[in-house]
């Protein structure tokens, strides 16, 4: 069954983590081998042939770049335009992998249904097929000014998250307190004038308040799970989950275990003592659809490799293939065939085709 996955750092795995995704995640692992420079290498999960592997055929992929103050511990850019130069070095990437075949942007409702048909035609073999995706912004840092977000959408941007980690520029983040900045509010109303998704992601509690009271447009949340199973300022609250369904919004489940088990600690737990598997992932959805009253807003955004490998992922994961095993996982728990479709893909879908339609 087709997947799509709302958020992917497909370029910072390229480029920051030097990763060639034209390979097997098993070729990545063995070149990596003998690397110690990041906790996550020899384990990562993610590459195009395992995408396609995994028939995930369409993805949110990321560009992301921190501009980061004097003072700060965080890693990042010490200026704006440093950090626009680098996500414009990730578009390259992506580009490239365009000319390649490899991978094909999808900017407006045509190409998508084009994509969707391509990639349902079974006719086909799925190795041949590229990975469509669709561009995405982790953090305004970069926009170095209003401006920058006009060349972004020409650029093919059709999703926003205004922060990330940290302070920012626009909004502060995970691990912050506080609301936007004057300058994230004049973002937001920019977004709304191109069209611009709102990805409402690491925003802080006062920040996600003021942006779905100050944004009219369309809102989704790429990768978060539920605070209620897990507390922590990183995950929504009941309440900004009420409010992401009244707004008709999808909230893609994210599987980094720590955001999936209270009290994670980094590079003391393990996900396999943990016993943290895709059934977790599911914890979080039907809490969600408890809420909601149906399966019409939960979905995938996986995170995998964002920043962590297999040893902060679910333990029934080897690559990201094995998001497949979902289904037989989902059915297990009541869920109906209509509902795991709305999970693997229907919903994002669905909420495309609103904010693109002509």
């Amino acid at each position: 069954m087709l997947i799509i996955d709302a958020h992917l750092d497909l370029s910072m795995n390229a480029l920051e983590w030097n990763r060639d995704l034209k390979r097997t995640a098993a070729d990545i692992r063995a070149r990596e081998k003998n690397l110690t420079d990041k906790p996550d290498r020899g384990k990562g999960t993610v590459s195009l042939p395992e995408l396609r592997k995994g028939k995930i055929g369409l993805v949110v992929a990321t560009q992301i770049a921190r501009f980061v103050a004097e003072d700060s511990t965080l890693p990042g850019w010490h200026s704006p335009e440093q950090a626009w130069a680098q996500t414009q070095g990730q578009l390259a990437w992506y580009k490239a992998m365009e000319t390649e075949g490899e991978m094909i942007q999808i900017r407006n409702i045509d190409q998508l249904e084009h994509h969707i048909q391509l990639w349902n035609n079974n006719t086909l073999p799925d190795e041949n097929k590229p990975v469509g995706f669709i561009l995405s912004l982790e953090g305004a840092d970069s926009l170095v000014h209003l401006s920058y977000l006009e060349k972004a959408w020409e650029n093919g941007l059709r999703a926003l998250g205004p922060a990330h980690y940290g302070p920012g520029r626009y909004s502060p983040g995970t691990g912050m307190e506080g609301p936007l900045t004057h300058a994230g509010i004049d973002l937001l109303k920019k977004m709304e004038e191109l069209n611009i998704i709102l990805d409402i992601t690491h925003l802080t509690d006062e920040a996600f308040t003021q942006a779905v009271d100050v944004f009219k447009g369309h809102i989704w949340a790429s990768h978060h799970n539920c605070r209620a199973l897990v507390p922590h300022q990183r995950q929504l609250t009941d309440e900004q989950i009420k409010i992401l369904i009244e707004r008709d919004a999808v909230i893609g489940g994210v599987l980094d275990t720590w955001m999936l088990m209270p009290g994670w600690i980094r590079g003391k737990h393990n996900p396999k003592e943990e016993n943290i598997t895709l059934d977790t992932l599911i914890d979080h959805y039907d809490h969600i659809c408890q809420m909601a009253g149906n399966s019409n807003h939960i979905a995938i955004g996986s995170d995998l490799d964002g920043m962590f490998g297999l040893e902060q992922s679910p333990c029934d994961i080897d690559t990201i293939a094995d998001l497949q095993q979902l289904k037989g996982l989902l059915t297990k728990r009541g869920y109906a065939q209509s509902d795991i479709e709305n999970i693997f893909h229907s919903n994002w879908l669905r909420f495309l085709r609103k904010a693109w339609k002509k």
